[in-house]
């Protein structure tokens, strides 16, 4: 398990970018490295500065507060839908149009987020942004497979792993600061710089892989996921004003009824979109559905916490954001316990206890009020932020180390569009929870129940993980490099 033998991040930067140097000395390598890390870079970064500016942005566009979940959801359900697209785009078009294409699409997203004077403008704009999200790691990912060996692809991909991590490092209190010094646009305005330079990097550094003569794309079972997504994602948080819980249920049919449909579809389909082979393997199986279970609650605290601090709390932004910062330095901390940790104990032994953990820290942010000390609000965050980062990366691994090398990226792309919907899900599912105790009795109350809810949501997970076969943590991917833990 390459990732988690990796140092702290700022060592990890140091060791990683001379190893990148000396791998070769062809310029033209070294800048695609650094073209695809800013993409990843721009990708996490995005996830997260929007959180501490909600507030901000809810009061400019005279909205409430938790009424701003589908500018999160937006982005992250258009980047879970379009992920399985990117490979079969790379092929058909060539990596180095496709990135081209996909930055561009990001920055113009950007620029459509920051002039948005409504709500719904707002969200459009996300869709786009998210459209071009869902391109830059994935298609990144591929140019360096195709332009780099085979024995430097796990350094070079430990080198772009870091700029995924730097983007939740920097992301809240970068967020915090632009709406308390500047305005709000500016977390979208951002990436206008940072993308103008990405684009000609592309155009200048980037090598032109020709189009393949790639197999047609599943275009009927994209549609059956991405339908079973959207009426998911709409059915925990139905955008009615009136007969909500019968919209639910019939959104919450459709979702079903698309997922039944895939599976005789892909039987009889001969390059379905995902093969229902996949769930043939145990771990893969269970470590799928858990990871959607945990995510979903430990997704919500990006969403809830930085509202919980400001709205009930009275912090400014900028001091808000400052606090999600012990959670991430934790987690870039905690990586290195894994490794050890869990060939002494095992995958279901490990994922048992640090679920427990993560879900009780959870619940534990309900306790936090205008009397906690401050020491107390920091312990939280960053006992959440080091069991939630080892969390990650025990999950991502034991759910895909035992899938063969013809199956891996298949089982990859899927694993990638559970994570995204399961950020959706909890943002919806924690806001929506929010909205229900605060009509019942107070706001303070319903944040405090809120987090009692999602984090017992992330303890179910626990049972789920008890299911693991071979939970021994020694195999590893048959035929490939351990996948990066980084998210």
């Amino acid at each position: 398990m390459t990732e988690f033998r990796l140092a702290p991040l700022w060592r990890r930067f140091a060791a990683a970018a001379p190893t990148v140097e000396n791998m070769t000395k062809d310029s033209s390598q070294t800048a695609l490295l650094w073209i695809v890390a800013a993409g990843f870079f721009m990708q996490s970064l995005d996830t997260t500065i929007v959180n501490t500016a909600l507030p901000s942005i809810a009061n400019s566009l005279r909205v409430a507060p938790l009424a701003m979940q589908p500018v999160v959801v937006a982005y992250t359900l258009t980047m879970a839908m379009l992920t399985p697209a990117s490979g079969w785009l790379a092929d058909r078009f060539g990596t180095r149009r496709v990135y081209f294409a996909a930055i561009l699409v990001f920055v113009l997203g950007s620029i459509c987020c920051s002039s948005a004077h409504t709500l719904g403008q707002l969200v459009m704009a996300r869709v786009l942004q998210g459209l071009g999200g869902s391109m830059l790691l994935p298609i990144g990912r591929l140019a360096v497979l195709r332009s780099v060996s085979g024995e430097q692809y796990v350094s070079a991909l430990a080198f772009i792993s870091i700029a995924g991590q730097l983007g939740p490092i920097a992301g809240p209190t970068l967020g915090g600061w632009f709406v308390q010094a500047i305005t709000w646009h500016w977390i979208f305005l951002i990436n206008v710089p940072i993308g103008a330079l990405g684009l000609y990097a592309v155009h200048r550094f980037l090598p032109s892989h020709d189009e393949a003569q790639a197999p047609p794309f599943d275009v009927i079972g994209c549609a059956l996921l991405s339908s079973c997504m959207i009426a998911f994602s709409l059915a925990i948080d139905a955008p009615v004003p009136s007969h909500r819980a019968a919209w639910s249920a019939g959104l919450f049919a459709l979702a079903v009824a698309s997922a039944l449909a895939y599976i005789p579809y892909a039987r009889n389909r001969r390059d379905p979109l995902f093969k229902l082979s996949l769930f043939g393997e145990p771990n893969f199986s269970v470590g799928l559905i858990g990871n959607l279970v945990c995510r979903v609650g430990s997704s919500a605290v990006p969403f809830l916490v930085p509202l919980l601090l400001q709205l009930q709390l009275g912090y400014s932004p900028l001091h808000s954001g400052l606090m999600m910062l012990p959670a991430a330095l934790a987690g870039t901390l905690a990586k290195r316990w894994i490794a050890p940790l869990v060939r002494r104990y095992g995958y279901d032994t490990f994922l048992l206890v640090n679920t427990v953990i993560v879900g009780s820290a959870i619940v534990a942010f309900s306790l936090i009020s205008l009397g906690t000390p401050l020491v107390i609000e920091i312990a939280i965050l960053a006992v959440f932020g080091a069991a939630n980062s080892m969390q990650f990366a025990a999950m991502n691994s034991v759910t895909l180390k035992d899938l063969s090398h013809e199956d891996a990226g298949m089982g990859n792309s899927l694993f990638s569009m559970v994570q995204m919907l399961a950020i959706g899900l909890g943002v919806s599912i924690g806001g929506g929870l929010v909205n229900l105790f605060a009509a019942q009795w107070s706001a303070a109350l319903g944040f405090r129940l809120a987090f009692v809810c999602v984090g017992a949501i992330t303890l179910v997970s626990a049972w789920i993980f008890r299911r693991l076969d071979d939970p021994s943590g020694t195999r590893v991917i048959r035929g490939q490099a351990a996948p990066s833990a980084a998210r």
